[in-house]
């Protein structure tokens, strides 16, 4: 089954099937790419972790849990064991290892040196905390290093992380996606912005200043995506998509499905 939408797939942006839609999507660039980069360069794919904590709301617990020494069993005892007064709100603390996956377009001839990186964002790193951190800090890491960026924002919600201030946003046509081209030589940004309704562009990925830039057909990177992967299956379109649309998107989606038969 093809997908309904001629370019992305707003429903993909839920929060459960984001992530596998992500690591999929880095690969299918890769494979799109290496063909491309023969024999001077490479794409190897990349992890960079980070730790998300947050605190939950739990009930107030009237007990007191300790751990035997000998038998390692739970003993409960009540709270009246101590005269404090009750508290107001219990929070758990939540703390998670993540695990996000990137893409370096190196030269082993030259001491395995990144050329470009090609980073997919997730909500993490459009949103405040450690996950946004890492990735701004990365992404200083490669200019300061004399690489080149590619980043690609199939994510309606969020802050941004382009290097754009507010008059250059303005200055963009509508539009819910991007991928960013930050070229370090010579310095510059290259800007694909583009509505829900069109089908994802050709970006061109650049390499060293004495070699010609590839093109990443992200629209092929995306099919590759939703014909091996199980969207199809997951993805329930009797509901609305995730986050924010217009009236007019709204209706264009639903025409969408309706033609489809969804």
């Amino acid at each position: 089954m093809p997908s309904p939408f001629p370019g992305m797939d707003p429903y993909i942006e839920k929060p459960a099937i984001w992530p596998d839609f992500h690591d999929a999507l880095v690969s299918a660039i890769r494979g799109l790419l290496q063909p491309q980069l023969r024999p001077r360069y490479v794409a190897l794919m990349q992890e960079r972790w980070f730790v998300v904590e947050s605190e939950r709301p739990v009930r107030p617990d009237v007990a007191v849990v300790t751990t035997g020494p000998e038998t390692g069993a739970e003993i409960r005892a009540t709270a009246t064991m101590v005269d404090v007064d009750a508290p107001t709100s219990v929070f758990e603390i939540w703390r998670e290892e993540v695990k996000q996956p990137f893409l370096q377009i190196i030269e082993p001839a030259a001491g395995n040196r990144v050329i470009t990186a090609i980073e997919v964002l997730s909500p993490d790193n459009k949103s405040p905390g450690s996950g946004r951190d890492s990735y701004l800090q990365k992404r200083d890491e490669y200019w300061n290093g004399g690489a080149n960026l590619v980043e690609i924002d199939l994510l309606r919600g969020g802050q941004p992380t382009v290097r754009l201030n507010e008059e250059q946003f303005a200055s963009l046509s509508s539009f819910r996606y991007l991928a960013a081209v930050t070229r370090r030589w010579p310095s510059k940004h290259e800007i694909y912005a583009f509505p829900l309704n069109q089908r994802l562009p050709k970006v061109a990925v650049p390499l060293a200043y004495d070699d010609q830039d590839v093109s990443l057909n992200l629209q092929a990177a995306l099919d590759r995506c939703w014909e091996e992967g199980p969207y199809p299956a997951l993805l329930h379109y009797e509901n609305g998509p995730p986050g924010d649309l217009t009236a007019a998107e709204q209706a264009w989606c639903r025409e969408c499905l309706v033609a489809a038969k969804l």
